[in-house]
């Protein structure tokens, strides 16, 4: 078929294969369809290259106590955050790296793409683990692993600039990041059919979960 020949009809009815997987499982995991941004990855390489330097801060920031740490982490959000000291170091760094002007601001207008490297390298190397999170293949590839089923997912690649972070993390050829231009969740393209059937050979533990959705 050509291009424009091409249509999707109303959505009407669907059938789903592991119907539990697709619809509870993975209910939030995001359809996104994406373009190509401007190409940076020699910057996520140079970020990269600072975060090692940065340290954990254990504590809270309190009036009667200063830590001493760059960062502290939300391990439930999967954020993290700098701290006034982090915010102070990383500009050093930035400004001695020839990245940033001497007396500019990581937050000011200007330097929103840095601030976007800094936070996704700092998440890449903080919060998503090799083996874990994500695996590299034999062809220098950097794979999620799915952390519902622990089955990898090639093809799939994190956004926000979190992926690319990851490839500079691990030395491996950066590949051009993407920006989200659409995003919907699996469980709610799906809610757009006026009828819905699935199969699934588990579906009886899920029975209550399904009345729901």
């Amino acid at each position: 078929f050509r291009n424009e020949d091409r249509v999707q009809r109303e959505r009407f009815f669907a059938v789903v294969d592991e119907v539990d997987s697709i619809l509870i499982d993975e209910a939030r995991t995001p359809l996104i369809i994406s373009g190509p941004a401007e190409d940076s990855s020699e910057l996520y390489t140079r970020i990269n290259l600072l975060i090692p330097h940065l340290q954990k801060q254990e504590k809270e920031d309190a009036e009667e106590y200063r830590g001493d740490g760059h960062y502290t982490v939300d391990e439930k959000s999967k954020q993290v955050h700098l701290t006034e000291t982090g915010q102070e170091y990383v500009e050093e760094l930035l400004v001695k790296n020839g990245l940033m002007e001497e007396g500019d601001t990581l937050y000011s207008p200007a330097n929103i793409s840095l601030l976007h490297h800094v936070n996704a390298a700092l998440r890449a190397h903080v919060l998503f683990e090799r083996n874990v999170d994500y695996i590299v293949n034999d062809d220098g590839e950097v794979v999620i692993v799915d952390e519902h089923t622990g089955r990898t997912m090639p093809g799939r690649r994190w956004s926000e600039g979190l992926h690319q972070a990851v490839e500079a993390k691990e030395g491996v050829k950066i590949q051009n990041e993407n920006q989200t231009l659409a995003s919907i969740t699996f469980q709610n393209y799906f809610r757009l059919y006026e009828k819905l059937s699935g199969m699934t050979g588990t579906a009886d533990t899920e029975a209550f979960e399904f009345q729901s959705i």
